[in-house]
């Protein structure tokens, strides 16, 4: 492994200064390309997916949890592994406090192939709490194209997914895949993804557990 050059303090100024520009660059492209998705048409969903999370029987809507938006992690753990995926194991840990994203009018749910049963017990060893909700036997996974059929061989790949809902009509809006899913866990970096964006300038965050759910 090459080390960066060690340079006096007032070099390091200038060439940081001069790497400040281009970031500047990126983000301002970032901003407007979060505007612009923003303006992306959506779908409504029609199907009716029944899912099983920790009270039983779900449907899309339930995962809403009465809130207007909903951002679901694909989380690979196919019907016959015993362990979800290492990779989708480390971006789940490092999602913040779903609080925040909640106070927002969003929730956060994961869904996985697997059947609950192989779900539970993984969920419990990694100790998260976040809603996970099993999709097996249902086409849920095959219709957001996280899993599919190559070969003759079923292939599992991660995911988020977007949804808005109006009453009791669910809406598809976003789906990010891959290299897609880089940066994201804050509850900032979901907002983004989705609709109704993020907060507004001036908008008081609070702590956690300041929130009025």
């Amino acid at each position: 492994m090459t080390l960066p050059r060690i340079v006096s303090r007032d070099e390091w100024r200038a060439a940081r200064e001069a790497l400040l520009v281009k970031e500047e660059v990126v983000t301002r492209a970032r901003d407007a390309l979060n505007a612009e998705r923003r303006t992306l048409p959506m779908v409504e969903v029609g199907a009716e997916y029944v899912f099983e999370g920790g009270d039983g029987k779900a449907t899309l809507l339930d995962l809403f949890e009465d809130r207007r938006q909903l951002v679901v992690h694909h989380f690979m753990f196919a019907s016959e592994w015993d362990e979800g995926c290492a990779d989708c194991s480390e971006f789940l840990d490092n999602v913040g406090h779903l609080a925040h994203l909640r106070a927002r009018d969003t929730s956060f749910a994961v869904v996985s192939r697997a059947p609950y049963t192989r779900i539970l017990p993984f969920k419990a060893r990694m100790g998260w709490t976040v809603p996970w909700y099993s999709s097996y036997g249902n086409d849920f996974n095959h219709d957001f194209l996280v899993t599919s059929e190559s070969a003759g061989e079923v292939v599992e790949r991660a995911g988020v997914s977007c949804f808005l809902r109006d009453r009791d009509q669910v809406f598809h809006t976003y789906s990010a895949y891959g290299r897609g899913l880089d940066g994201l866990g804050s509850a900032g970096s979901f907002l983004a993804l989705t609709a109704l964006g993020t907060p507004v300038d001036g908008e008081r965050v609070r702590h956690h557990d300041e929130y009025e759910d």
